[in-house]
């Protein structure tokens, strides 16, 4: 029995990895699970990542450029902007379309410029409760605003028919954006198929409320299998337009992706024809996946398993000895933790719960959580914008690294905390207990952090207990303002820093700002960098700003982190591109190494 179990287990491997090669498939794993795909819905990173990949921004970054460098996706050429930074104007390529969809009635739909406004539109639509309206309302699109708050108030449809001065179509292809204040970075957004991808109208009215499970775009790849928080299956979409790989190898590239990216010159993208994503949230079983092959890459080599992988930074001798490769570079991200600003216990502006969150900030052990949970794959936080970002200062330095118990028990005791009924643990000034609530995940290295919250805590006095529940859920609790602290990572889609002060502004609560801090001191600075072009006046203004967030205390900004992946031998042109989702159709699969790795 034993032998046929092997014989038969033998059988099905060789099975799945001949379809494999034969269907050239990308197969790797997320390791937190979806929401779902719709632009206007999403705000988790990995549906955005998988929404890219189905819907086209009118703009992409050049996969290779160094620095980041703007091209057009869907547009003839890059945008018209004004000298004031206010009007943008742009030309949709003709010929290109929807992949097809029972929405179409067998028809081929083309993408026009009425589907970029439909799509911007739909943020401001109260229905769909967009997570993302905050950057388009920074910008102050003319009367997208005002149309927004008359639906509120009639508490009528949203009138997507109604023209605005600020977003309109010219003609078929021109789409024409007039912005109420100038925003010299406003195109990056264009850039973002995460939440600006173009969706066709009809598809909405055809799935109303689960358009989520129906994506349907003109990038790269379709929607082929779905199963909720265990796999996301992609194929080729077959109405994708005729793109060539002609994409430059990035300066730190190897000689031998250097020689892989000249051999991929020219060839039709999509490279492969299916992408295969599980949901693995634990560390080890992603990683077995990978060392067994069933994986193709493993993006962000778990923390616990660097020790083996690459000691010393430097690829270990065993996996170099197979073929792997291995990709290392500074995530444009940063790891915080957030106060909610509206709760009673860590909220508020009034010196003694300002005392509390510094207090709390100043109790956690960075270089433990580094070492121990990070394995060090991140740097400490001094502020919200990470390393590769422009907005960040190599001199600036500030309490938020800062690792000092007797400095917060000092703190503690001077506003009032203490223990007054003799329990050992400190109560709030007015006498009630004081204890505070964490929102984390069940994953592993979750448990590690807050086992880390834990014991920082205990050494202050403070009781802590956690809230565990699965990803969908605390964010869906975060964004009603119901969790009074959740850790959570927060990443750019641009190279700016503005994207990290967000997490700071009033008009973004609930969204990027899950804090809900709203001082109109920072939002002076804010508004007032984003109108500046880059230079030393901006920056300094950035500096300040984030002076703010420290000394009000609404996050504790803990490090940005360092991403190391792997690509197994097969592996063809795998680099990476901080502010580019769908890098998968960058990506060939040598079906020739393939067989030979799996005699």
């Amino acid at each position: 029995m034993k032998l046929l179990s092997l014989l038969s287990t033998l059988l099905l491997a060789c099975t799945l990895n001949a379809a494999h090669a034969a269907d050239k498939e990308l197969r790797y794993a997320f390791k937190v699970a979806e929401t779902g795909f719709d632009p206007a819905q999403v705000s988790d990173l990995y549906s955005r990542i998988v929404v890219a990949g189905i819907f086209d921004a009118p703009l992409e970054y050049d996969f290779g450029a160094r620095p980041f460098k703007l091209r057009p996706a869907t547009l003839e050429a890059l945008p018209e902007v004004s000298a004031d930074f206010k009007t943008i104007t742009l030309r949709v390529k003709p010929g290109i379309f929807f992949n097809d969809d029972p929405a179409f009635k067998g028809r081929k739909r083309e993408l026009t410029a009425a589907d970029y406004v439909y799509s911007i539109k739909r943020h401001y639509d109260p229905r769909w409760k967009s997570n993302n309206l905050y950057l388009l309302e920074n910008a102050k699109i003319l009367g997208l605003s005002e149309l927004r708050q008359a639906t509120l108030k009639a508490k009528t449809p949203f009138d997507y028919d109604r023209e605005v001065e600020g977003l309109r179509a010219l003609d078929r292809y021109t789409l024409q954006i007039k912005l109420g204040v100038a925003d010299p970075r406003f195109i990056h957004q264009l850039a973002d198929a995460g939440y600006l991808g173009a969706v066709a109208r009809e598809v909405v009215e055809f799935y109303g409320d689960a358009v989520m499970e129906h994506p349907v775009g003109t990038n790269a790849w379709r929607l082929a299998e779905w199963r909720r928080s265990s796999r996301i299956v992609l194929e080729k979409n077959p109405n994708f337009r005729d793109v060539r790989y002609a994409e430059v190898a990035p300066p730190e590239a190897s000689d031998t992706l250097k020689a892989e990216v000249a051999a991929l010159q020219g060839r039709k993208l999509p490279l492969v024809d299916r992408v295969v994503i599980d949901i693995i949230e634990e560390a080890q079983p992603r990683w077995l996946s990978f060392l067994r092959g069933e994986a193709d890459l493993i993006e962000e080599v778990p923390a616990d398993f660097t020790g083996l992988a690459m000691p010393n930074g430097k690829l270990a001798p065993n996996l170099a000895k197979r073929g792997i490769t291995m990709t290392r570079y500074a995530r444009s991200d940063v790891a915080l933790s957030y106060f909610n600003m509206e709760d009673p216990v860590v909220g508020g502006y009034t010196p003694e719960k300002v005392a509390l969150r510094r207090a709390i900030n100043l109790a956690v052990d960075l270089d433990k959580e580094i070492r121990l949970v990070r394995r060090g794959q991140a740097v400490a936080s001094q502020g919200p914008i990470p390393t590769v970002n422009y907005g960040y200062v190599p001199g600036f330095k500030s309490e938020m690294s800062e690792f000092d118990p007797a400095k917060a028990r000092a703190l503690l005791d001077l506003f009032g905390y203490v223990d007054r009924d003799g329990d050992g643990w400190r109560d709030l000034p007015d006498g009630q207990p004081l204890q505070i609530e964490y929102a984390t995940t069940p994953d592993a290295q979750n448990r590690q952090l807050a086992e880390q919250w834990q014991k920082n805590m205990d050494a202050i006095g403070i009781r802590i207990r956690f809230k565990i529940a699965k990803w969908p859920e605390q964010l869906k609790a975060a964004n009603a303002g119901k969790l009074q602290m959740w850790g959570v990572g927060w990443l750019s889609t641009t190279p700016d820093g503005d994207t990290f002060l967000a997490l700071g502004s009033g008009k973004a609560k609930g969204q990027a700002n899950k804090s809900r801090f709203d001082l109109p001191a920072f939002e002076a600075l804010y508004e007032k960098q984003k109108a500046l072009p880059d230079g030393p006046e901006r920056l300094a203004l950035m500096t300040e700003a984030q002076r703010l967030l420290v000394a009000y205390a609404p996050y504790k900004f803990h490090v940005h982190r360092i991403w190391t992946d792997m690509a197994q031998p097969w592996v063809r042109g795998y680099s990476r591109n901080l502010f580019v989702r769908d890098f998968w159709k960058y990506i060939d699969i040598d079906t020739t190494a393939l067989a030979q790795t799996q005699r």
